[in-house]
């Protein structure tokens, strides 16, 4: 019987916002990192703003990076350099939204570097491609009934003919900027003007669902396939909103027949597109979000089910490095 080989040592690349006002506890980056040096491979901390281009090279302002679980010591830095991104195996995009001009072309910037070789997760075409709030939508058999428009008189017509409604805009992260809103509300001209400034800017309406009081589940999916478990964040007092950084509370729960299907809805074509870690947001029965740049909820759930969510994504991520050789 041959021996199963260790896998190569690699350099990581990790883009995140900064390190020293992470939470650990809650921080899904933090335990890719701790996973990464579990694994032997090295940290590269690429400090806030340091993508560039010279010439035609991605490349990138690093420091080598050391990290522990250990909530009042829990990273060192070494001194940074300008490198080559090319002299990375891998770069991890983990900024939090907004996804604005600066990220966008952050995500240029890795997709040169994804053409000289490196693997870049998530796929930066795809980081463009997939707005959050949009993303969902391509699996219309998965969503509730949501209109996105500038024209403030649609979006009334949406509420009016559901009775109620979610309002928020397509940039917004952590239920910042979301309104629930029902037919006749004194408040939804003001709720709309504010969302979509005067017409000037897309935002998106979804019917209500009664079913958020049980919590808004988030379902992380790796290389394609779902985590067995969610994470559903319920809301707390006269609060709508489940989202953790809105004050919900997390509860891990096994993944119900519906989610399975969900996740396999969706699954696959995220695969496709190269998009290696994704949560997805379901409420009740339906996808509501599908979220691709920074999402989290790794700890939560490794620490409720002992799973190793991060070790999960290390093994896809080692396998489509041995695949690109």
């Amino acid at each position: 019987m041959t021996e199963k080989m260790a896998p190569m040592a690699l350099d990581v690349a990790v883009v995140m916002d900064p390190i020293g006002k992470i939470k650990i506890g809650k921080d899904s980056t933090f335990a890719m990192m701790l996973e990464a040096r579990r694994r032997g491979h090295r940290l590269h901390y690429v400090l806030p703003g340091g993508l560039w281009l010279d010439g035609p090279r991605a490349m990138a302002r690093l420091a080598e990076a050391d990290v522990r679980d250990d909530p009042a010591d829990w990273y060192s830095l070494g001194p940074a350099r300008s490198r080559p991104l090319a002299e990375m195996d891998v770069v991890l995009m983990r900024t939090d939204p907004p996804v604005d001009a600066d990220y966008l072309h952050d995500t240029h910037i890795l997709s040169v570097a994804q053409a000289q070789g490196v693997l870049v997760v998530n796929d930066p075409a795809g980081l463009r491609d997939l707005n959050e709030k949009l993303g969902a939508l391509l699996f219309p058999q998965c969503c509730p009934p949501t209109r996105v428009s500038r024209d403030a008189a649609e979006l009334r017509a949406f509420v009016a003919e559901h009775g109620q409604a979610v309002l928020k805009p397509l940039d917004g992260m952590g239920g910042r900027s979301i309104f629930r809103a029902a037919a006749g509300d004194p408040n939804l001209n003001v709720i709309l003007e504010t969302l979509t400034e005067g017409g000037r800017h897309l935002a998106l309406a979804q019917r209500y669902l009664p079913e958020i009081k049980d919590g808004d589940k988030r379902i992380l999916l790796v290389d394609g396939e779902p985590v067995p478990y969610c994470l559903a964040r319920i809301p707390q007092g006269d609060e709508f909103r489940g989202n953790l950084a809105a004050g919900g509370r997390g509860e891990g729960r096994p993944l119900s027949e519906r989610d399975r299907w969900i996740a396999a809805q969706v699954g696959p074509e995220l695969k496709r597109r190269g998009m290696v870690f994704v949560g997805l947001d379901v409420i009740g029965d339906y996808l509501t979000e599908v979220n691709v740049t920074s999402p989290t909820c790794i700890r939560e759930l490794d620490a409720q089910f002992g799973l190793n969510i991060a070790g999960q994504l290390f093994e896809a991520i080692e396998a489509r490095r041995a695949a690109r050789g």
